[in-house]
């Protein structure tokens, strides 16, 4: 014989049911985080100024956690391969990316398989390392005017080094050379290292790298550093002047940083307590003393002031591509 049960039962056993697992599910989402490994993505080789950064100050965090953050290198495509990857794991706060090139990318890659903006969460900045205009100490520029003079003088016929097509370097000279209405050729290498290298062989007349990656040859006087790019000279090279104060304009000036990002998904008080532990971490006389070897300054933002910062970038990368013509070969 069949059992038969009431419709009033069944609602009785729905709506119970829907209880349990409802207070299951807010349970799940009331648990602490984290509570294992977590795993942070950079979309860069090993050594690069995003990696630096992140494995100096992701240390910290994971002491105050008292859990272990993965730092993970997975390079390619100018960082998308990595990127993507963040974007697709669970969005429950156990896999970040730290990278500061996300803004570049999204204007570089017009088909990439997510959006930055809608994508990504901006969580916090790990700190802004300025780049800095550099020729050969033998050559004949002594100051920014020289080279400006020198540019306009001889339309695209002076040439710079970058670290890649998209590099910071590639954006950075760009942007400057838009800003006094110049031409000159773009020359890609392989990374930093060969761009500076060709630089001081003479091969190259200028270049415009991030500050970590020439620090070391300017203190030494094999690279001359003719304007720093930020609004304040940096502590690193006091006697260099900023690009404004070398005669250059504001918008001359190409933003350099790392930051840490996870999946829009995530929840966001998971986002604001990992904004909050770096913030936290960023204040240690420890971590700040290994950032400001490594020439980086803090840019302490809220989370809102990050992302408005953040879709500030993206847009403005966007404007020098397509002023530039910057094209992925």
């Amino acid at each position: 014989m069949r059992a038969v049960v009431s419709v009033g039962r069944l609602a009785g056993v729905a709506f119970w049911a829907a209880g349990l697992f409802g207070s299951f599910g807010a349970a799940q989402a009331a648990e602490p985080w984290p509570t294992r490994t977590v795993t942070c993505i950079v979309p860069l080789g090993a050594g690069s100024g995003s990696d630096v950064m992140a494995r100096i100050v992701l240390d910290k965090v994971s002491q105050q956690l008292g859990q272990t953050i993965i730092v993970e290198n997975k390079p390619g495509a100018g960082g998308t391969i990595g990127t993507a990857f963040a974007v697709r794991a669970p969005a429950d706060g156990y896999t970040m990316v730290a990278y500061g090139a996300l803004a570049s990318a999204q204007a570089l890659y017009p088909k990439l398989s997510y959006d930055t903006v809608r994508d990504l969460t901006p969580v916090a900045p790990l700190g802004q390392q300025p780049l800095v205009l550099i020729v050969n100490p033998d050559g004949p520029y002594k100051t920014a005017a020289d080279l400006v003079a020198a540019i306009k003088a001889k339309p695209g016929a002076l040439n710079y080094g970058t670290a890649g097509v998209g590099a910071a370097s590639h954006f950075g000279a760009s942007r400057l050379l838009m800003s006094i209405d110049g031409k000159a050729q773009a020359i890609p290498f392989k990374g930093a290292a060969d761009s500076v290298t060709e630089l001081m062989a003479q091969r190259v007349d200028f270049s415009i790298q991030p500050l970590s990656v020439a620090l070391a040859q300017i203190k030494s006087g094999k690279l001359r550093a003719l304007a720093v790019g930020q609004m304040t000279r940096s502590p690193s090279l006091p006697d260099v002047p900023t690009m404004v104060e070398a005669g250059l304009k504001p918008d001359a000036i190409y933003p350099y940083y790392a930051g840490v990002f996870v999946s829009s998904k995530t929840p966001n008080e998971i986002s604001q307590k990992l904004h909050d532990e770096i913030a936290k971490a960023l204040k240690d006389p420890a971590v700040a003393q290994k950032l400001a070897a490594i020439g980086v300054e803090p840019m302490p933002m809220s989370m809102a002031e990050f992302k408005t910062f953040f879709e500030q970038d993206v847009a403005t990368n966007i404007e020098i591509v397509k002023a530039a013509d910057i094209k992925i070969q």
